[in-house]
């Protein structure tokens, strides 16, 4: 027996013997393997990331956006250092001023956006709705009792004017969140970005919010001025009845001069008070003129247009986020389950945990006119290979067993780790081929929980195995002649005991070195070791055993028991043999 391990398939290939210590490099090739067993994972989570970002782009209301210009003319004064840094703050200012609540509101209520669904009947988000529970849950228990209690005729007016100030304040908090003030660079233009559901009213929102802010500009420099001109009043007067008590005091003095230098003194502040006076008149001519005929600091240099599409949902973007996302999620998904997954499902799963000289993957049988490969039927005296291999990569493994038998005559054990594997379907296959080879081959059927052979191949005998194991000469009536180098010895009729564990006993009349000495290569067809106690009864009694695992269903932890419950028994495992394999891992 070599110590090499040879995966059986489309072409044998040598593994090297296991390592002592760490794990084996990721090659290409098992990152291959991984997509070819994982892109359904890695598809379906990305199919579903672009199902629900293709059911937000369809179901998502379109977002339109428009712009408006305006240029601001700062009134500074002073140095170039003292100039830019009173321009930056001034236009910052001006910046706020337009995101006000006056400009805002002013624009819901000119365009009457406070009774405009898309403003004042959104449904509140799961965070808005916890903020409002926690920090108003109080006063909303306070309006319930107050509600149930039932407005007094004279609470209807007030609580519909409350009503109408919240709907009111819904809209401009609405419309605070749509809207967008920048600065375009370092120069003293500002941009005005307004979006809606429609073009126009993305237009009609914008352009109205330049005017409100021009405005709200206009009134806060005519309000300035009133004060201004209010306080110019105040000092007018003042400043009249000043000059008014000069003018008195120089003309007492000048009816009867008695100091020429105190006559200079009084008409020099005389002029001075009349000089001050003019002025100040002067000025609250200028003041009121400024409040009849304001002039804006801003001025609208582009008003909005029709914007051409849609700024949001960002369908391409939102699609290349969610294909993006969608294979990033899939392929953890699918890493976890591959990490996590202890079916089997290549060769070297087996190799490496139990050391074993080969591992043979078997695809699944290949139908013939509609209908599945059935076993040999007794009495047909076939001796040809028209009908066999059936399973592909089953020659493979043939080659393999008779490799075994060179050097002696050899008994073969089949068991599977749990029913339904399809040990009795490769026992048939395999004593078949080696009758085939030329070689004088015996077919035993020794499951005893279900022996799918003997109803096959046999069904109507009389006598099988459990009758040989009394009667060692019913041997050669017993054991059927299928071709001229293989006969089929059937199960019989079980009566208590199975004939696996009577063989055990070695107290039968039936004897392997005696059945060795006319036939090279005799397969045993056991219960599934799952279903049974039969394989850790025989094995010991066979030169080898062969495992059977079904792909994708059987555990590397079951398969592992198997395999180390049967080598405690003192059974030789020769191999093992992973069937139902899908045609593109068995090639």
């Amino acid at each position: 027996m070599t110590s090499s391990t040879i995966f059986s398939g489309v072409s044998p290939i040598s593994l090297p013997p296991a390592a002592t210590g760490g794990n084996s490099p990721l090659t290409l090739r098992d990152m291959l393997f991984f997509l070819r067993m994982r892109w359904l994972w890695i598809a379906a989570t990305t199919f579903a990331f672009l199902v629900l970002a293709g059911s937000y782009v369809l179901t998502a209301k379109p977002t339109f956006v428009a712009n408006t210009q305006l240029v601001i003319v700062p009134q500074v004064s002073g140095s170039e250092a003292q100039r830019a840094f009173a321009e930056d703050a001034f236009i910052e200012g001006q910046l706020e001023i337009a995101k006000s609540s006056d400009v805002v509101g002013g624009t819901v209520t000119a365009l009457g956006l406070d009774a405009d669904p898309d403003f004042v009947d959104q449904t509140p988000s799961l965070q808005d709705r916890a903020k409002n529970w926690l920090m108003g849950a109080s006063s909303e228990l306070d309006t319930a009792s107050q509600e149930a209690a039932g407005p007094g005729p004279r609470d209807t007016q007030p609580q519909q004017q409350i009503e109408d100030g919240r709907i009111h304040d819904r809209a401009v908090a609405t419309l605070l969140n749509m809207m967008g003030v920048r600065r375009i660079g370092s120069s003293t233009i500002i941009e005005i970005s307004a979006a809606a559901s429609t073009p126009q009213q993305a237009v009609d929102i914008a352009d109205t919010l330049a005017r409100q802010y021009i405005q709200k500009n206009i009134a806060m420099k005519a309000n300035a001025s009133r004060q201004y001109s209010e306080w110019l009043t105040r000092f007018v007067s003042e400043q009249q009845r000043g000059l008014a008590e000069a003018a008195s005091a120089l003309a007492s003095f000048t009816s009867n001069p008695r100091d020429q230098f105190k006559l200079a003194e009084l008409q020099s502040a005389t002029d001075a008070r009349r000089t001050l006076y003019e002025n100040t008149l002067n000025q609250l001519t200028e003041a009121k003129q400024r409040i009849t005929y304001p002039v804006s600091d801003a001025t609208i240099v582009s008003r909005a247009t029709l914007p051409l599409s849609k700024a949001r949902p960002r369908s391409t973007l939102i699609i290349a986020f969610a294909a993006a996302v969608g294979l990033g999620v899939g392929f953890a998904l699918a890493l976890i389950r591959h990490a996590g997954d202890r079916r089997i499902v290549r060769p070297n799963q087996i190799a490496d945990a139990g050391g074993l000289p080969f591992v043979t993957l078997l695809a699944t049988s290949r139908t013939r006119n509609g209908h599945s490969a059935r076993f040999l039927a007794a009495g047909t005296g076939s001796s040809t290979a028209a009908a066999y291999p059936v399973i592909p990569g089953m020659a493979e493994l043939s080659a393999t067993v008779v490799g075994l038998r060179r050097k002696r005559r050899v008994v073969i054990g089949i068991v599977a780790v749990n029913p339904g594997s399809g040990a009795s379907t490769i026992a048939c296959e395999l004593a078949v081929l080696s009758s085939i080879s030329g070689a004088q081959t015996l077919l035993i059927d020794a499951a005893a929980q279900k022996s799918s052979l003997s109803k096959s191949i046999a069904p109507h005998s009389s006598t099988g195995l459990v009758d040989v194991l009394d009667n060692g000469e019913l041997i050669r009536t017993a054991a059927l002649p299928l071709t001229p180098t293989l006969k089929f010895l059937p199960l019989g009729k079980v009566v208590a005991v199975s004939p696996a564990i009577r063989l055990s006993s070695r107290r039968t009349q039936l004897s392997f070195t005696e059945l060795k000495k006319e036939f090279d290569a005799i397969f045993v067809d056991i219960s599934a070791f799952s279903a049974s106690p039969d394989a850790n009864a025989i094995a010991p009694e066979l030169d080898g055993v062969l495992v059977v695992t079904s792909h994708g269903h059987t555990s590397i932890d079951d398969t592992m028991h198997v395999i180390e419950t049967l080598r405690n028994v003192g059974a030789e495992i020769l191999g093992a043999i992973i069937n139902h394999a899908p045609k593109r891992i068995e090639s």
